[in-house]
């Protein structure tokens, strides 16, 4: 099995992610220890942001990094145990809401595919970019 990161390139759908989370140097800490569960954006997640807010957050690291590790749980949280709670704490710092009356969101995201095991952790696949207030 493969790590977060290997899975995520494999995966061919996080090109976007995988790049942030090379520019922001976080490469090494998602192919740690762990585990770690990360609610990945999809490229097309990355897409739906306002034109030129990617560049603009690959200029701007310190804010690239809360962005992405506001996206990184602590610990391997899967699905049905996500289900079971209300918010979870990132690893940025704040809590992202969990909402599983109707499929699975994390604050406004939907959960698009769940459980994508990895070496060091858990993917879930989400269709907006979570953004920390």
């Amino acid at each position: 099995m493969a790590d977060i990161i290997d899975t995520a390139v494999s995966a061919g759908s996080f090109n976007t992610l995988v790049a942030a989370v090379k520019a922001a140097g976080l490469v090494d800490t998602l192919k740690g220890k762990g585990p770690f569960t990360v609610f990945a954006p999809s490229d097309d997640a990355f897409a739906k942001l306002p034109e030129g807010t990617v560049d603009g957050l690959l200029k701007d690291i310190p804010q690239l990094k809360k962005i992405l590790t506001y996206h990184v749980v602590s610990g391997k949280v899967m699905a049905a145990d996500a289900a079971k709670l209300k918010s979870a704490k990132t690893v940025e710092g704040s809590e992202i809401k969990i909402d599983a009356s109707n499929g699975v969101k994390i604050n406004d995201a939907k959960v698009s595919q769940a459980d994508i095991d990895t070496d060091n952790g858990v993917i879930h696949v989400i269709d907006t970019v979570l953004m920390p207030s």
